[in-house]
């Protein structure tokens, strides 16, 4: 009969590993712009902080930094952890934030212009700083849901909290504000800066990127366009 020195504990799955494996197996994109939320169990993210935190402080010991006796660097991976999680990529863990929508009930069909919304997030390629402003332009209609001025700012954090490429962020974004309020226009400029070519590379400290998402009346009257373009610019 075997006895107790014979049992081996079995090592807990990794809680990265559970999340992963439910994605995989919903066959849902999990891509570093992606929402997973709908995969995290409650207190999930407390134990994928932690487990960040262990797999952060081995970069940092890899980078031959002592964590053990520098009182800079002995929380440090825990700090990146929190920072990481809850908020540059917090856009990929918490579910969208609450938005209340209104009615049109005054019929409402002109331009309105919200901005600039100044926004914050990270390249995929190099994981550094993207901060700019966003500029968003609504033709209602008189079926569109209409959103409370600071939600297009949370709606906006909550896309640009994640690492990604500034051309697919404003994708994103006029995707979600489009679903949301079903106008008959919709119109996403960000202009911002790449620490990636600000910090390292180039180091061009001057360069910065603009490019914008037209749907709807946007994209096919051109006055409206050029109305918007002009306004944002003064």
């Amino acid at each position: 009969m075997p006895t107790d020195s014979h049992y081996q504990a079995v090592p807990a799955i990794p809680v990265s590993q559970r999340i992963r494996e439910r994605i995989v197996k919903a066959k849902v994109r999990y891509h570093a712009n992606d929402n997973i939320a709908d995969f995290i169990e409650p207190g999930e993210l407390d134990q994928l902080l932690a487990e960040v935190e262990g797999k952060l402080r081995g970069v940092l010991e890899s980078l031959v930094i002592d964590t053990a006796s520098d009182h800079n660097t002995l929380d440090t991976g825990r700090r990146v952890a929190k920072m990481y999680l809850n908020e540059i990529f917090k856009g990929r863990y918490l579910p969208m934030p609450p938005v209340t929508e209104f009615p049109n009930a005054s019929h409402l069909n002109e331009l309105m212009i919200i901005g600039p919304i100044t926004v914050r997030s990270a390249c995929s390629h190099h994981l550094c700083p993207i901060i700019g402003k966003v500029w968003i332009g609504v033709m209602p209609n008189e079926h569109s849901n209409l959103i409370g001025l600071s939600k297009y700012a949370r709606i906006a954090d909550w896309i640009m909290s994640r690492p990604q490429i500034q051309e697919e962020a404003v994708v994103q974004l006029a995707d979600t504000l489009q679903e949301k309020m079903q106008p008959d226009g919709l119109a996403v400029v960000m202009e911002a800066d790449h620490f990636c070519m600000h910090w390292r590379g180039v180091k061009d400290m001057d360069s910065k990127m603009i490019n914008s998402v037209m749907h709807g009346s946007f994209l096919k009257d051109p006055n409206l366009r050029r109305e918007f373009l002009s306004l944002i610019k003064k």
